[in-house]
């Protein structure tokens, strides 16, 4: 399954079934910089697609991270805690943020392919 990504610079791949894994997009950590802290949710904790997941501090800013699909939180990258800096070095890698089970997988229609993605971001820019 391709990744899927929000306007709000998320991604989110299918991993199983009725299991996403999430994270923020190489071009939202590239604007953040140095990542420094991140709070996770919760395992067992439910969100809405476009509640806020999470929030990521970097030496610029802190911003909000939003939940690209509805579900309940299955597992977190608990790598992060220690290391927030693995969503610098790989954001849609080794740098992922959590995992859901989906309430409603046909979400993933509305999200944007990575070639339109990449094309939001270069026009938003």
């Amino acid at each position: 399954m391709m990744k899927k990504y929000t306007k709000t610079h998320e991604w989110v791949e299918v991993i199983e079934e009725s299991r996403a894994r999430m994270g923020i997009s190489d071009h939202a950590q590239d604007q953040l910089g140095d990542i420094v802290y991140l709070d996770l949710p919760e395992v067992g904790s439910e969100f809405k697609k476009g509640e806020v997941l999470t929030t990521i501090e970097s030496v610029k800013s802190a911003e909000d991270i939003y939940a690209p699909i509805s579900g309940k939180v299955t597992a977190v990258n608990e790598d992060l805690s220690d290391h927030p800096e693995l969503i610098n070095q790989d954001a849609e890698g080794k740098g992922w943020i959590a995992e859901m089970e989906m309430v409603d997988p046909s979400e993933m229609d509305d999200l944007l392919t990575e070639e339109e993605y990449k094309k939001f971001v270069e026009e938003e820019g």
